[in-house]
């Protein structure tokens, strides 16, 4: 019989060498070994990234007890893997968030201002050049693919081969002959597969899909949204009338992106059986409008929003059921995360029509500084390798994705390059106490562009009012607090004692906030800014010490 053991874990990252120890995990032994021929190898794993879109830290049952309906499947992933308490969206809008999902740095970067792009908008965020997480992987032997929302900006021309710039009108202006295949779409960002929409899927139009970087129905018709139904008489709320290809499909977006999501693995599978393939499934749940394919319309319990995240829930599972039966789940490597905190208008029918939560307890919402606005949930699941069960308090951010997946694969990443990530491959693993923090500071963006900081328990925003959303609106206004510090210009909470941000410390505890106001300084120079330190070295897991 094999003994309890896990293989050992070398890190040699900055002061990290305390972490460098052999952990021994019973329960894991039989699953880790795999077989005394390949405990001498370490086979790289499968990664599928699920990537969810204004989903609240309220908003999964297994973060919210009190949720108005329940996810079973993200419930049963996070079971058997890790669910951090404390993860972060770098923006609190979507553009810019997908942007440190792919890059590992915050859009603060680019010199560009934070928006969320519309009709033809761009140029892309991702430079020509610039690694990104799909170029690192495919570095190490990756197939990519990513399919459904893109949304890091696209280039556009028309007849006269001039750039067009973002709005619907411009939509009639695109000349596809010339500006196709597209020079930044995601098959020149490091992905070798894809099949996209510019923007958000049922939002904000084009409405078109991509595929490898062409187009094969250009927008031609104009879309009404009195054609799409409207539960409850409100959630066909923000459907944008602008200019659609005769063939888009808003009803069952999400099962169109999850279907070409399977295609792709399973052909993978087939034709590329050597090599390991990284895959986002980019959904468009649960960003407005809400709409709910037809098989899950009452289904949750928790109204239209909650059928909505039902599918989501359903389609996770579908898909973890689906590597299972192709026979790779125990080497696949499995990440779920959202772009940003639910939607204002969300938030608010959830909370009166159904006593539902989605921020999950905390103040703000989409595009707010505040913690709802970028709080969400972050899960990660790798039989064998990632102990079930955990749940981390680590402070951990959507760039982090990039520095630990480059651990994952032993990849050293060049200073330049994602300069806002920290690994946390360490906390997956279960090797790092909660106690010492992987990141020493945390920075985000509101929906201004406007900066939060984090450091431990303390948090400092360099603006006033949410950074976001107007609270004297009539929607919203139910939920504006007091100004404790009306004559500060930004404001300081101790989150330990103060999880609501209620009561600004800015002049009660000036010491700290010209700390974190001097820390904030150094992270975010206009150039060479960067939070991430240099010379990260990857883990490297060696299987080799596992015993017969």
């Amino acid at each position: 019989m094999p003994t309890a053991t896990s293989p050992t874990v070398h890190y040699f990252g900055e002061n990290h060498a305390r972490l460098v120890r052999t952990i021994r995990y019973a329960s894991l032994a039989f699953v880790i070994m795999a077989t005394a021929a390949s405990a001498s190898t370490w086979e790289l794993p499968n990664i599928i990234i699920i990537y969810s879109d204004d989903l609240g830290y309220g908003d999964l049952s297994s973060y919210n007890s009190k949720a108005a309906y329940k996810t079973p499947r993200l419930d049963r992933m996070a079971a058997e893997g890790i669910r951090f308490t404390d993860a972060h969206s770098p923006s609190t809008i979507c553009s810019p968030s997908r942007y440190g999902l792919y890059s590992g740095q915050l859009v603060c970067r680019t010199g560009r201002r934070t928006t969320a792009f519309e009709g033809p908008g761009g140029p892309s965020y991702i430079k020509p050049g610039e690694l990104t997480i799909a170029d690192m992987l495919k570095e190490r032997g990756y197939r990519t693919g990513v399919f459904g929302k893109w949304h890091v900006g696209l280039t556009w021309y028309d007849q006269a081969g001039k750039r067009l710039g973002g709005g619907f009108k411009n939509a009639l202006l695109i000349d596809y002959e010339k500006s196709t295949p597209l020079e930044d779409g995601p098959n020149t960002r490091g992905f070798d597969e894809s099949f996209i929409t510019p923007n958000c899927p049922t939002t904000d139009p084009l409405y078109i899909y991509i595929e490898n970087g062409m187009v094969a129905t250009p927008a031609s018709q104009r879309h009404k949204r009195n054609t799409l139904p409207n539960p409850g008489g409100k959630w066909r709320w923000d459907n944008d009338e602008g200019w659609m290809a005769p063939d888009y499909r808003f009803m069952d977006a999400d099962l169109l992106f999850y279907d070409k999501t399977l295609e792709y693995i399973t052909a993978h599978r087939k034709n590329f059986p050597e090599k390991p393939f990284f895959v986002v499934f980019s959904t468009q749940i649960s960003h407005a409008p809400v709409l709910p394919a037809p098989e899950f319309n009452g289904q949750s319990g928790g109204g239209p929003r909650g059928d909505f995240i039902h599918e989501l829930d359903v389609l996770t599972g579908r898909l973890l059921d689906a590597i299972d039966k192709l026979g790779i789940d125990d080497n696949t490597l499995v990440l779920f995360n959202s772009d940003n905190g639910p939607e204002t208008m969300h938030t608010v029918w959830m909370r009166q029509d159904h006593d539902h939560d989605a921020a999950g307890g905390y103040r703000g919402m989409k595009r707010d500084g505040w913690e709802g606005g970028h709080r969400v949930p972050f899960i990660a699941r790798w039989p064998g390798r990632i102990p079930q069960g955990q749940v981390s308090n680590q402070v951990t951010s959507t760039t982090d994705i990039f520095a630990t997946l480059a651990s994952v694969v032993g990849y050293k990443l060049p200073d330049e390059a994602a300069v806002d990530s920290f690994d946390m491959l360490p906390a997956m693993l279960g090797i790092q106490d909660d106690k010492n923090p992987i990141r020493p500071h945390l920075l985000t963006q509101s929906f201004r562009g406007e900066f939060q900081l984090r450091k431990g328990n303390w948090k400092y925003l360099n603006h006033m009012g949410s950074g976001g959303n107007n609270y004297s609106r009539d929607n919203l206004v139910k939920y504006a607090l007091p100004e404790t510090a009306p004559d500060a210009t930004g404001q300081l909470f101790n989150l330990a004692k103060d999880s609501g941000e209620t009561t600004n410390l800015f002049f009660t505890h000036s010491e700290k906030r010209r700390e974190m106001q001097a820390l904030l300084k150094k992270l975010t120079p206009r150039k060479n800014g960067r939070s991430a330190s240099k010379n990260r070295q990857p883990i490297r897991i060696d299987s080799s010490s596992a015993k017969d």
